[in-house]
């Protein structure tokens, strides 16, 4: 190769790189599971997990910026006990007609080689906002065998006091009211 096209190989490689615009991502609803952990009166952990959610992620990779908007059904509640998922969707808990979804929308911050370290956003619950950050477990994007789109899917978790959010039941008889999220999510890109 002459000497003088490694330069102006250089500099397109560059170009394209600097100006790589991020990407929109919506998220596979069959592949991505809000799950949670919360205290049962000191003696165990209920573990459950939102079957039904949506949302779009907006990613650059360049410089690991962008944000999340990941909308999660409260109807879809699923404790692996039909009893326990009836009473959380039920007006002593979530209020599901009331209350149908919650959501989290944050931004990626504190890149490190174009991977972001965490989320730092908002949850609704119940009506209510305030402020969650989330730690980025794992964040991999991949051609997507199929659908020959970009596939990313990351692993993220936080945690916050329910009664913030005005779910205080079971306070009275002991239950702890921090509440572990975890959000794995799988998206694929819109083009």
């Amino acid at each position: 190769m002459p000497m003088k096209v490694l330069p102006l190989l250089a500099c397109a490689l560059f170009a394209n790189h600097a100006f790589a615009a991020p990407l929109t991502y919506e998220i596979d609803p069959t592949h991505t599971y809000p799950s949670f952990e919360a205290d049962h009166m000191g003696l165990s952990v209920w573990r459950g997990k939102l079957n039904k959610n949506s949302g779009t992620v907006v990613y650059d990779k360049a410089n690991g910026t962008g944000n999340v908007d990941v909308q999660m059904d409260l109807a879809s509640i699923d404790f692996g006990l039909d009893a326990m998922n009836a009473w959380a969707r039920g007006k002593d808990f979530f209020n599901a007609e009331k209350n149908p979804s919650a959501s989290y929308k944050g931004r990626f911050d504190g890149a490190t080689g174009g991977v972001p370290a965490r989320l730092v956003g908002e949850l609704t619950l119940n009506g209510k906002t305030r402020p969650l950050a989330l730690t980025i477990h794992q964040l991999k994007c991949i051609p997507h065998p199929l659908h020959k789109r970009e596939l990313c899917g990351a692993d993220a978790s936080g945690s916050f006091n329910r009664e913030d959010f005005g779910l205080a039941a079971g306070k009275d008889w002991g239950f702890k009211m921090d509440v572990n999220l975890r959000i794995q999510v799988e998206a694929v890109a819109t083009q």
